[in-house]
């Protein structure tokens, strides 16, 4: 069994390989959506579910054409546990990746990342520019308008809610309510 650094340790690695604010925001958002979904489904592991949210996007900045494979060689020249590469692996499944997810947690990260940036998206095109008043109706049209938000995938959307044997309402949802327990500063 490998290591499993702590959100210190996490936070300092993903901001060694990335300084563009975008990714180092959207990695805080899906750390704290894993957070948020670990309470119902995992919470005694509730840390392993942020740190592998914050990580999952470790390599794209530095390396966007090797996306999660530089990832998956960092994580083992620091002798990560196998459980964390895997699971930052699978949110790439069938795009960059043949690593499926199995684990309830792998499931929720291959759903919600995307479904992530569709969110905030559309919560910062609304008057209020906030999650306070969004709803999942507006989340619905945005997402039947493929111009929107267009390097959201919907098709990986889907995918993640049938994998998780939800409908797309139901997912997006508890999504929203997990962003909306991270307050309207993550929309900054």
């Amino acid at each position: 069994m490998g290591y499993i650094p702590d959100l210190n340790e996490a936070q300092n690695l993903l901001e060694e390989f990335n300084q563009d604010k975008f990714l180092l925001k959207h990695g805080k958002i899906v750390s704290g959506i894993m957070g948020y979904f670990s309470k119902e489904h995992d919470p005694e592991n509730e840390e392993f579910w942020r740190v592998t949210g914050l990580l999952h996007d470790l390599d794209f900045e530095r390396y966007p054409q090797a996306h999660c494979e530089k990832t998956k060689e960092i994580m083992i020249d620091r002798g990560f546990d196998d459980k964390l590469i895997r699971a930052v692996q699978s949110h790439g499944f069938e795009i960059v990746t043949d690593v499926k997810p199995e684990h309830i947690m792998e499931k929720i990260l291959y759903a919600t990342d995307e479904l992530s940036g569709l969110i905030g998206a559309t919560a910062i095109m609304r008057p209020s520019r906030s999650l306070a008043d969004l709803g999942v109706k507006s989340v619905m049209k945005k997402f039947k308008t493929p111009s929107f938000a267009k390097g959201c995938s919907r098709e990986v959307i889907e995918k993640g809610a049938k994998m998780l044997d939800m409908e797309v309402k139901e997912l997006i949802e508890i999504t929203i309510e997990a962003m909306k327990s991270m307050g309207d500063e993550i929309l900054d």
